[in-house]
Parts: structure tokens; C-alpha cells; sequence
């Protein structure tokens, strides 16, 4: 939230009193609800939570350690901001928007106070435009273009907070994010970056409907449970269930334009880990992915205020690449940390309307300006339950405003089993509106290879359980085998090797190859059994390892491979289907026969 108070007159007063975070200040003051303040000498960031008759209080961002009683209070006049343009992409952050510096070993650090801003100042822009003198512009309308990193476009849009007009004078050329680039006729000018309040949605012409899926590349989450482009995501997991791993696997591998990962309350090693994966991490094309992610990270020893206003800005600076025509993921990590308040195990009463604020800034839209934009910010909320305790108010909130909900297991996490998906908890209220989109990527098939998935599954629920009270004496050649075939499924189909280039990210068309596959796989087995054939003598048979094979080739090899390994053992079958019929065709011994 740098620079808040350029240009604009302060109204003041001074320190009556400190506790905690909580600084109550008195004087002769205009002031209204969250408006930003700087305390003390250091100019500490904060913003009104509080009014009475002369007295505001004021919940700091920072730590509060050395302010005292009569230093100046400063307030802004306006909420709490960030600047927006170019040289956001690849930038790691504080919860009011300073970078964050970290030195050799040290891992993050954080200034306290006022710090430099969000954007590189002193850097130049090639900025081209993409309007001339005379044209009309408003908000919303592309005003040109300058490129960040190696080659990601990046649109410079007229602020939705200033009134259009005609252009008077547009500058081609170098230039800082602080410099004019666009006058119009009447005095207006237009720089390569503009500021906005974290709190405030920013302005769209029209919500779309949520037809498009965000593909993870997780076969599991692609499959069973789609997320919708714009939509929202409860990632949900107990310690040791690779929630951690999971969103790594997404980051890189999911379809968005933009990420934004905000770092809310966990502890410092754990997060620098994390920032330090995202800078060597690359994605399914080779660009490096900081190239096009912002990292926003409040540690566990930072303010708790500064979760809430982190979660602020990673929403406002996803809502800015989303006006840019771009689909935007953002990760709060976790949400868990956030809504916690003081106390073992206590949580706020407003835990509700606070985290349905973050989720109703979601969506998929329709821009502001005359040649509208697509553009969508999709969020995923990852939940870390105490215990695994899916009924703790966090979790269960989360999962009400959601719309896919991915619940981790640690079973199947401790089994070496990724993504550790619980079938039989998780779920997508998605799905229905997706199908056509779906349909396009995958084929025609793919909603008859979804049922078949999940009937297999549910198949094994039903008899797991009988086997568990009958000692599995009662299962019959057919039912084995469908046990045995739905741990195929999991082990080859579910089940991803994240070291692996080609089985870490799986376009949905592969997805559905693969699925066809081991459908084809369990209808000839049972037409085997028809046959004669019993569940001994299939099994036999080795097929895993073969179809583990076959899952790791590339997506051009594929289908003539595993058309080719199909017939293969579909003729081993026939052998011994004929080497039954053999048997049990000679005559009965005379022994037998007495």
C-alpha cells in the first residue's frame, strides 16, 4: 500500500494508547471505517477499524514494537492501496504491497514502515500504443501494450476511476510506470500504472456463466471433480496429506494466464520453501513460472492483520490481470490461518461473510470498454483442519461457498498415493454446466468413461464392505475381479507421478485414451469369464505393469501403443480360453467316474 498518501492532504492527530496491534489515537480528525493511516515515525501501515466522539482505533499491519503515546497519527483519506501496472509478474510481496527482500539465507524479510512500492519505479517500458490522438476513450479501454518478462503482453488499461474523453496526446517510447503516457482533451492524464483500494471489487460490464474448465491437468480433479473457470475450490487436508505438493502440481500445471499465491499465516520456513520451489519451477512450455505468478506472503510471526489485508490485494491484482482479458487462479494458503481467532481452537462469528467477501470476487466477466474482454479469476481456498477434523467451522464454511470440494486422505497420502484425492468425500457441482466444454476436449465418450469410473468405484465401496464381514469367503470370481480392477484404476489412472513430465500434467483428450483403455481392459476380462476362464488365471496374467508403461508415453505414442498392447493380450486370453475349452472337454477319467 506504498505512496497512499501522494498528492493528498493529511488530517492528523496522535497516539493515545497501544495495545497489541490495537493503537487508539485522539485529535481533532476526519476519518471513516478502514481508511489507511501511518503511525508514528516510522509511518507503521494501518487502517480504522473504530469511530467515537475524537478517538478512532486503528488496527496496524505491522508490528507495533517501539511506537509510544503522542507520536503522530496520519490519516490518508483514502483506503488502503496498491499501484497496479507494469512489473507486478514475477514479484514476491507483503500483505500492504512492498516487496519483499530476501538476502542470502536469511529467507523473507520485511521492512517495517514505508517501503518501496509494488512496482519498480526506476525500470523503463517499451510501451506501444494502441490508440491515436482524436480516438475516445474510457474505462476499461486498451490504451497500448508493454511486454513483462520474456514475452507476457501487458495491457495498459484506462482506470475505471477516471472519466473518458477524446484523446489529445498519446507517447510511443521508454518510459516508468510513474510517467504520462496518455493526455486527453481536457487535462486528464494517464500513466503506465494507476492505484486502487484493496477492498473494493473493481467494476466488470457483465458476470458470464461458468461454462469453461479450469483444466489441473490431474486426471483425478479433471475427471471426477472439474472446477469451472471464474469458479471456486476448497482444497481441503490434515498435515502430512501433500496439500503443499498439490498446489505446487497445480500452479504449474493448470490452464490460468496468471497466478497469485497468497501465503496466509503459515510459518516462515514453510512459505520461503514454497517461494523458493515457484522460482526454479517451469511450466509444460518451458517458461519459468514466475514469469507470470505474484507471490503475496505473510508469515505466522507477521501481524494477523496483514492476512486479511494480503488476501486484499492478491483478489485486487487478480481483478487487474482479469480486466486484461486473462484467466487468473489465485491460492490462499490457508484459510485455516486466517480465520482463527485469538485462542485455542476459536474462530470469529463473522467467519461467514468474511470469507464469502474473497469468494463473490470470483467469476467470470465481461470487461468494461468498447471491445470487451473475457477474463476470469478462479479461487482455490486450501483448508488445514487440526487433527483432519472435516467438521471444524473453517472447513465446513469453506466447503458451503464452494463449488468443487477436493478432500485429502491421509491414508492414501502415508500409501505414496498423488494426489492423496479422497473419492468418496470429494465433489463438483460444476460438472453439468461443463459438459459441453468437456465434451469438446475429450469426445464424445467422456461422459459414458466419467459414469464408468465412478460406478467401478462405487462397485469397490460395496464390496469391500461385504468382504470386510464375510472374511471375503463369499466373493465370487466376478466381484474379485472388480476389486482387483478398481486398484488398477487407481494405480494407473488415478494416481500421478509428479516426477514424470509426461504423467505430471495430462491434456484431458489423453485422459480420456487412457480411461477408454482400461475400460476396454475390464470388459474383455469379463468377457473372459464368461468364457470359462476364473479369476486365478486372469491375474496371472501381468497387466500393470505393462499399462504403467503405456501411461508414461508420450501423447503421439499413445494410442498405436496401446491399440497394439490391447490385442496382445486380448489374444493371451484367447489362448487360455482355448486351453479351458480344451479341458474340459476330455473324457471323464475312470476313477472320477466311480
Amino acid at each position: 500500500m506504498t505512496n497512499g498518501t501522494r498528492d493528498r492532504d493529511l488530517s492528523g492527530g496522535r497516539i493515545k494508547g497501544v495495545s497489541g496491534l490495537i493503537v487508539t489515537a485522539e485529535g481533532n480528525f476526519s476519518a471513516r471505517m478502514f481508511e489507511a493511516v501511518r503511525l508514528g515515525p516510522l509511518g507503521l501501515a494501518g487502517e480504522v477499524v473504530r469511530i467515537r466522539d475524537g478517538e478512532a482505533d486503528i488496527r496496524a499491519c505491522e508490528d507495533t514494537t517501539g511506537l509510544r503515546v503522542g507520536e503522530d497519527v496520519l490519516f490518508t483519506g483514502e483506503l488502503l492501496g496498491v499501484d497496479l501496472g507494469p512489473g507486478l509478474l514475477g514479484g514476491i510481496l507483503d500483505g500492504t504491497g512492498r516487496p519483499l527482500r530476501r538476502p542470502g539465507g536469511d529467507g523473507i524479510h520485511m521492512e517495517r514502515g514505508r517501503g518501496a512500492s509494488a512496482l519498480p519505479e526506476d525500470r523503463t517500458w517499451r510501451f506501444v500504443p494502441s490508440v491515436g490522438d482524436g480516438d475516445a476513450v474510457g474505462p476499461g479501454d486498451v490504451l497500448g501494450t508493454v511486454v513483462e518478462g520474456s514475452r507476457f503482453p501487458h495491457l495498459v488499461l484506462f482506470p475505471p476511476n477516471l472519466a473518458g474523453g477524446k484523446v489529445e496526446w498519446i507517447a510511443p517510447g521508454d518510459r516508468t510506470v510513474r510517467e504520462c503516457v496518455c493526455r486527453l482533451e481536457g487535462g486528464t492524464e494517464v500513466a503506465l500504472s494507476h492505484r486502487r483500494e484493496l477492498r473494493v471489487p473493481r467494476p466488470f460490464g457483465v458476470r458470464l456463466p461458468l461454462n469453461r474448465p479450469l483444466l489441473t491437468g490431474q486426471r483425478v480433479l479433471d475427471t471426477l471433480f472439474p472446477l469451472a473457470l471464474g469458479g471456486v475450490a476448497a482444497l481441503v487436508g490434515g498435515c502430512g496429506t501433500g496439500k503443499t505438493l498439490m498446489q505446487r502440481s497445480l500452479a504449474r500445471c493448470c490452464g490460468a494466464d496468471v497466478l497469485v499465491w497468497i501465503g496466509c499465516g503459515e510459518r516462515g520456513n514453510e512459505i520461503t520453501e514454497i517461494l523458493e520451489e515457484f522460482s526454479t519451477l517451469t511450466d509444460p512450455r518451458g517458461i519459468p513460472l514466475m514469469e507470470r505468478a505474484v507471490l503475496i506472503a505473510n508469515t505466522s510471526d507477521m501481524p494477523a492483520a496483514a492476512r486479511e489485508t494480503g488476501i486484499c490485494l492478491g483478489m485486487t491484482v487478480a481483478e487487474y490481470y482479469r480486466d486484461m482479458g486473462y484467466d487468473v487462479v489465485v491460492t490462499i494458503d490457508s484459510v485455516s490461518r486466517w480465520t482463527e481467532a485469538p485462542g485455542e481452537e476459536g474462530f470469529s462469528v463473522s467467519l461467514d461473510s468474511r470469507l464469502s467477501r474473497w469468494c463473490e470476487r470470483a467469476g467470470c466477466v465481461e470487461t468494461l470498454g468498447q471491445l470487451p474482454r473475457r477474463g476470469s479469476v478462479t479461487l482455490i481456498n486450501a483448508v488445514s483442519p487440526a487433527g483432519g477434523d472435516f467438521s471444524e467451522p473453517a472447513t465446513q464454511t469453506a466447503r458451503r461457498l464452494s463449488g468443487a470440494f477436493w478432500g485429502l486422505d491421509g491414508d492414501l497420502a502415508r500409501a505414496r498415493h498423488f494426489p492423496a484425492v479422497n473419492c468418496g468425500i470429494s465433489c463438483s457441482l460444476y460438472e453439468s454446466a461443463l459438459s459441453d466444454a468437456l465434451i469438446a476436449d475429450a469426445g464424445e465418450a467422456w461422459p459414458e468413461l466419467t459414469e464408468y469410473l465412478r460406478s467401478a468405484l462405487s462397485r469397490e465401496r460395496e464390496l469391500s464392505g461385504r468382504g470386510y464381514f464375510a472374511g471375503g469367503g463369499e466373493l465370487s470370481g466376478e466381484d474379485k475381479w472388480a476389486l482387483y480392477h478398481v486398484e488398477t484404476l487407481r494405480v494407473v489412472y488415478l494416481r500421478q507421478d509428479i516426477r514424470n513430465a509426461e504423467d505430471a500434467r495430462t491434456p484431458l483428450r489423453r485422459s480420456a485414451a487412457l480411461l477408454q483403455l482400461l475400460r476396454a481392459l475390464d470388459e474383455r476380462v469379463k468377457k473372459a469369464m464368461e468364457n470359462g476362464l476364473c479369476y486365478d488365471e486372469i491375474v496371472a496374467v501381468s497387466v500393470r505393469e505393462d499399462l504403467m508403461g503405456l501411461r508414461d508415453l508420450s501423447e503421439k505414442n499413445f494410442p498405436g501403443e496401446a491399440e497394439g498392447w490391447l490385442s496382445s493380450f486380448s489374444a493371451r486370453l484367447s489362448a487360455l480360453e482355448e486351453n479351458a475349452k480344451a479341458g474340459s472337454s476330455e473324457p471323464e477319467s475312470p476313477m472320477a467316474a466311480r
